[in-house]
Formats: structure tokens, sequence, C-alpha cells
């Protein structure tokens, strides 16, 4: 989604613009294109996604990945003058906010169930 904001913002941009910004730089390996970095320049890898095969431990790694995106944002949001695009990232961080609930409530139900029972995701426990 954030991509998303940016391709809609850049794709109009002139070359000049890009030149004098700090797309500069981007523009160099990407040209308008989205390639999906951190703010700090960070290429994007595999390694954001956790998963252990461990329900209680995946769960807390998508609750913590939830409040990641809405701190992510919450500080774009801090940055951003444009009230349409801010109309856009104020959703998206609502959706972030709601996500993690659901898991909380999932994370609940799983720590509440495991432990009382033989049989966990089709799996039996001896």
């Amino acid at each position: 989604m954030v991509g998303t904001l940016v391709h809609q913002l850049t794709k109009n941009a002139t070359t000049s613009q890009i030149e004098n910004s700090p797309l500069a730089l981007y523009y160099v390996d990407h040209a308008k294109g989205v390639w999906p970095v951190s703010a700090a320049g960070q290429d994007y890898t595999s390694m954001s996604f956790a998963v252990k095969g461990d329900p209680i431990a995946d769960l807390v790694e998508d609750l913590a990945a939830e409040q990641k995106a809405r701190a992510t944002y919450d500080n774009i949001l801090k940055l951003s003058n444009d009230p349409d695009v801010n109309c856009v990232l104020a959703y998206l961080r609502e959706r972030e906010v709601v996500h993690f609930q659901r898991f909380g409530e999932a994370l609940d139900k799983i720590q509440n169930c495991m432990p009382n029972q033989k049989y966990y995701m089709g799996i039996k426990n001896d």
C-alpha cells in the first residue's frame, strides 16, 4: 500500500524534480519503479518473515509485525502534509490496530486451549 502511494506521488515527477530530491539515488537504480526499501535505504529481504512452526511464537511475531506497521504509519503521518495521503495512511493504521486485536484474541484462545487438549491443529500430542 505504501508502495502504491509512492508510485502515485512520483509518477508525474520530472527527471529534474527527482534529481533535486532525496529520490535521486533511488532513481539511479530503480527509475520510477517501486522497489521495497526501508526509510534508511535498506533493501527488503525475506528475513522480515519469521515463522517457527509454533503457534504461540508465530502469533507473537504477528503481533509485533502489526505494531511495527502501526508505528511506521504513525511516523509517516507525522511527516506528511498531504490530506489524501494522510487519509489512506490513517485507514491503513486503523487496519493494523484491528489486526493486532484479532491476533491477540487468537493468541489468548490458543494459550487457554493448547495445554488442555490431546490434539492441536490436527496433530496428536502424546
